[in-house]
């Protein structure tokens, strides 16, 4: 089963949390029928929506991420729910492009850098609060880092990878996010930094090891104790109502020409490709309620 792991260390001033999630990312990969490459890049940002989703308190809150660095594979997109259940999709899944020299998924170029990393919280308040950043390379984790110690003014490392097969089945996947609090000592961040830098490749740890492995490399020379452990899965809040409430928003000139048409029409979820249909009838009655809806 696919978790999140949280712990602190040195007193509270360093909290961290890590996620695995192969099974998330597998079932992200079959959804939408991802290419390797594309599989990386909605793997990653799903899991990094996953662990910041998964921290707010507020329930029935929401985190999206979405990313758009100007690259052929289009704009991403990760949603989670408060308790770190997460969908997504990706505009092109499709796009793969050649392995880069060093033997790795050329994520940072299918993305691209030139665009933006935008974050919204939805914590049932009027507006959403959204902060933004100019991707750092597009491989999804530096951005994630920069958005948080940007716009969220907290000194953070984020490390997130997926370990694709030869069959494009995932092995692997997930990644961590450790913070300092506000009165850490300036100790705490070398230390931390030289532990990262040091550490074996995440998604080897992760396929190997396993999540514990993680907190035991990045923390090593602390004291750190877990202080909870949450089930997490790809999950989508689509519903025939959803759709039903989407179609009734339409101008009501472009429903009437659908209707017009007089064949059933087809919805499909961006985020499970689930398909909804829906007759001239039925068309008709929501065309009707709308109106309803439109004269209060």
């Amino acid at each position: 089963m696919d978790k999140i792991i949280r712990a602190t260390a040195a007193d509270g001033f360093i909290k961290m949390a890590v996620i695995t999630a192969r099974d998330t990312v597998e079932r992200a990969r079959q959804i939408h029928k991802l290419s390797p490459t594309a599989c990386a890049a909605l793997g990653r940002t799903l899991c990094g929506a996953s662990l910041l989703g998964q921290a707010m308190k507020e329930e029935k809150a929401s985190l999206t991420i979405r990313i758009n660095g100007g690259g052929p594979m289009g704009s991403i997109v990760a949603v989670s729910d408060h308790e770190g259940n997460v969908r997504g999709y990706v505009e092109n899944p499709r796009c793969d492009l050649p392995l880069r020299l060093d033997g790795k998924l050329d994520v940072g170029g299918a993305v691209g850098r030139d665009g933006m990393l935008t974050v919204s919280r939805d914590l049932g308040m009027r507006e959403p609060y959204i902060g933004s950043v100019e991707l750092v390379s597009g491989e999804i984790a530096e951005d994630l880092t920069a958005y948080l110690t940007e716009s969220e003014q907290v000194p953070s490392a984020c490390a997130l990878g997926v370990l694709v097969n030869i069959d494009r089945t995932i092995l692997a996947a997930g990644g961590f996010v450790v913070q300092l609090m506000p009165g850490a000592d300036e100790e705490l961040i070398g230390k931390l930094e030289e532990n990262i830098f040091m550490m074996d490749q995440l998604t080897t740890v992760l396929n190997e090891d396993g999540a514990e492995a993680l907190f035991t490399q990045v923390l090593k020379g602390f004291d750190w104790h877990t202080v909870g452990e949450y089930l997490v899965e790809y999950r989508c809040y689509c519903s025939r109502e959803r759709v039903e409430q989407a179609l009734t928003v339409i101008d009501p000139s472009e429903l009437q020409e659908i209707i017009d048409d007089g064949k059933d029409i087809s919805v499909s979820c961006q985020f499970c490709d689930r398909e909804y249909s829906f007759s001239p009838a039925e068309l008709i009655q929501l065309k009707a309620s709308q109106s309803k809806t439109d004269a209060v």
